[in-house]
Parts: C-alpha cells; structure tokens; sequence
C-alpha cells in the first residue's frame, strides 16, 4: 500500500503439484507498472498501471490438516524469489520497459533476490516465524549455529567453482577460436590452472554439459551469478553497519535501498544504482565476510 491506495498487485502459488506443475521456482510478471497503457478501470486519471507479480514455489505442500512444514532451503527459495517480486511491485519508473525488472542489466537483476536471502540467517527474522507448528517452542539455538556454520562449510571451494565457470565462460566467448590449435577442453584446462586447486581429470568434458553458456542465455555472462553476490553482500553490509539490533537505523537503511535498488529498475545503470544506495562503488569485502574467508573483523 502507498498510503491508503495499492501500489502493486501480488500472487503466490506455493506449493508442489508435480502432476500439472513443473519443478523450481521463479518469480514472473502479469503486468508492469506503465502511465502509457491503461491502469484499472476506476483509477484516477493520468495514474499509472500497477504492477501484479506472480511467485511460484514448490515447497511442501500441507498434509493430514498439519499446515506446510517447510525446509530451510524452502524458506531461502521463498525469500530470493520475493526479492525479485519486490523489485518489481515497488518500482517508481513509469516507463514501462525500465520498469520493475524489465531494463535491469544482467549482471545485478540478482541483486535484491540474493540480498534477501542473507535475512534467513539473521537471528531475529528467522526466529520471528521460526517454531514448532504445534508447541510454539523456537527453533533451537544449537540448530542455528549449525545453520550459520553450514552456510560457510566448504565456502572457499564452492567461491572457486563459480569463478572458474565464469572464467571459462568469458575466455571462450572473448579469446578462444575454435579450429585455430587448442581444444576447448585443452582451453579449460589452462584456465584451471589459476582457478582450481587441483588440476582437472584430463577426460574432463564438463563443458559438453555446460548449457548455461551454450543453451541457457549466459553465453558470456556466467560472471554475474558471482557478481550479483558481491552487490548483494555489499548491500546487506549497509544494514549491518547501521545495527541490526537497531530497528530505526534498519527502517531507515530499508527505505533507502527501496527508494534506489527497489524502485528504479532499469532507468538507471546498476553502478549508478548501487552508488545511490551506498555511497561508493562496489566492495568484495562483506562478500569473503559473509563466506567466512575473512575475520569477520577485518
């Protein structure tokens, strides 16, 4: 709501029917915000068409009258995929095409998803809905620290995999030509020299499975899964700064990031975007933090 009118219309069909429903879940348009084409009928004139997002999930559907027992993966998945519904539902744009999600350059349309995420890890949130269905007890704390600790297990390995893709993903778009010596996977291999700690099975054909580069629309933009983490920790590190304990300094923190990373889609550079909301350019740091590569003091 803005004020006492609608500012978006929302949509949530959460819950697994592998009969007439395919699996994953993502987060799309009905309709974006747009002064040009028509809003509803009954709007006051010269207002905006609104924007309607649909979400769809498959998490655990309710069974035997128990209400739906979510996994925390579950809970992540619905959190990432309401950041997209956000961005779009509370552009200021009204130009339709840079509008919401529309516009928004490929390598930080992930950043409001993945920036939700990190408020799963976030004590108070997570213990705000965190309880046994039937008792009311909170999930316990040594759950918790297990949850906290898995997030970073194995972090620095799972940092280099996606570097790699990402790596061979632009060498092969920008510097390989195929015919001219080397193979791909001679290609690959070289380039895991630098990303990989132990070298690669030299019958690695990983690439022939590869089709986010070949067939899935990342040809040469692999990097930005990478990349949107880096906005994304830095952006969560805003409120970090502020205080979480601090429900002002979060409230003030949060209209901030809605009034620039929420709100103006694809109508500005997501740099630009970026800076508006931190004051500086992009940092790594809270990234290696948050993966626990770092102190967290450092």
């Amino acid at each position: 709501m803005q004020g006492d009118a609608p500012k978006a219309y929302f949509y949530l069909d959460p819950y697994s029917r592998p009969a007439e429903k395919r699996g994953g879940a993502w987060m799309a348009e009905v309709v974006g915000r747009s002064r040009l084409l028509a809003p509803a009928p009954g709007a006051a004139p010269g207002s905006p068409r609104l924007p309607v997002a649909h979400m769809v999930c498959n998490q655990s559907p309710p069974v035997d009258g128990a209400p739906s027992l979510m996994t925390f993966r579950e809970v992540e998945t619905l959190f990432h995929e309401f950041g997209h519904a956000l961005q779009h539902m509370l552009t200021s744009v009204d130009e339709g095409l840079v509008a919401g999600i529309r516009g928004v350059e490929w390598d930080a349309v992930e950043l409001p998803s993945q920036f939700m995420e990190n408020w799963c890890y976030d004590r108070p949130t997570l213990y705000s809905f965190a309880k046994h269905y039937q008792t009311g007890e909170p999930l316990p704390e040594e759950m918790f620290k297990r949850l906290k600790a898995a997030k970073t297990f194995r972090s620095g390995t799972m940092m280099l995999r996606q570097i790699h893709f990402g790596s061979i993903d632009l060498e092969l778009h920008s510097r390989f030509s195929p015919g001219h010596g080397e193979s791909v996977f001679e290609r690959d291999a070289h380039v895991a020299q630098k990303t990989q700690v132990m070298p690669p099975f030299p019958d690695d054909r990983f690439l022939c499975s590869f089709s986010h580069i070949f067939a899935g629309g990342y040809s040469a933009g692999y990097y930005s899964y990478k990349w949107a983490e880096v906005l994304s920790a830095d952006a969560f590190a805003a409120f970090e700064e502020a205080g979480l304990d601090d429900d002002l300094a979060v409230v003030s923190t949060g209209r901030r990031f809605r009034d620039t990373v929420l709100a103006l889609g694809g109508s500005k550079a997501p740099e630009k975007v970026f800076e508006l909301f931190r004051g500086r350019e992009p940092s790594t740091e809270p990234l290696l933090r948050h993966a626990g590569l770092i102190p967290a003091g450092a």
